[in-house]
C-alpha cells in the first residue's frame, strides 16, 4: 500500500497532561466473536488505564505484524491494569474479516476499535484529512482520564508492543509512588529517581 499524500492532523490534539474528553467506539470483540462498545467513561469508572493503538488500515502490511506482536504482550498488559484497544477508520465488519483472514491476528484477543467519521482520530492528532487513514499513535490514559503518553509514527515504521508495556508499567508506578521518576530504561521493579536538591549532579550515585 502506497502513502504518498502530505499528512494534515487535527492541530487541536490533546497534548500529554491533559484531560481526555470521554468517548465512545464500536469494536469488534476477538475474545467474544461479536460486537461490542469501548467507552472511556466506562473505563474511568473501573479504575483502569487505556491504551489505544492506532494504525492505518486493516489488511495492510506493517499493520498486520504490529497487531500480531500487540496480541503477544496483551496479557502483560491487562496484567497491568489496563485495556488495550487498536483503532483505523475501517468498520467493525473489517476487522472481523481480517481477524478471520490474517494469520497474524489469529492470537489477537483485544477490542479492535471502529473509528469510522475520524473523530477520535482528530481528537489524538493522527487522523490524515486528505487519506482519511490514521497515522501510527499510541496513547496511554490515566484511570483519572489524563494522557500520560503519546507516540506517533508515519506509516512506514512499525512499533514495539514491550516498548509500550515497558511505558506502561512506568506510568502506573510513578502514579503510584508520585515523588519517585523512571530513569532511561527502566523496568519493572528496578532503581527509580526520586528528584531533590541531593540529587543534584549525583544521579549516577543514586542509581549505582
Amino acid at each position: 500500500m502506497s502513502y504518498e499524500h502530505d499528512v494534515d492532523c487535527c492541530c487541536g490534539a490533546i497534548q500529554v497532561g491533559q484531560e481526555v474528553p470521554d468517548f465512545e467506539l464500536e469494536t469488534y470483540e476477538p475474545a467474544k466473536g461479536d460486537f461490542g462498545k469501548f467507552s472511556l467513561s466506562e473505563q474511568k469508572k473501573l479504575g483502569k488505564w487505556t491504551v489505544l493503538v492506532f494504525y492505518p488500515a486493516d489488511f495492510t502490511f506493517v499493520c498486520s505484524t504490529e497487531l500480531a506482536d500487540l496480541a503477544d504482550e496483551y496479557e502483560n498488559l491487562k496484567a497491568a491494569g489496563a485495556e488495550v484497544v487498536t483503532v483505523s477508520t475501517d468498520t467493525v465488519f473489517t476487522h472481523l474479516a481480517w481477524k478471520r483472514e490474517e494469520k497474524f491476528l489469529e492470537n489477537a484477543r483485544y477490542p479492535m476499535g471502529a473509528d469510522r467519521t475520524g473523530q477520535v482520530s482528530r481528537m489524538f492528532g493522527v487522523y490524515n484529512e486528505e487519506t482519511g487513514l490514521d497515522l501510527r499513535g499510541t496513547f496511554i490514559i490515566s484511570p483519572a482520564g489524563e494522557l500520560v503518553a503519546s507516540e506517533i509514527n508515519f506509516y512506514n515504521v512499525g512499533r514495539n508492543a514491550k516498548e509500550l508495556l515497558r511505558k506502561l508499567q512506568a506510568s502506573v508506578h510513578v502514579a503510584n509512588n508520585p515523588d519517585e521518576a523512571c530513569p532511561a530504561r527502566w523496568e519493572q521493579g528496578g532503581k527509580t529517581l526520586t528528584p531533590g536538591p541531593q540529587m543534584v549532579g549525583k544521579v549516577y550515585d543514586a542509581l549505582k
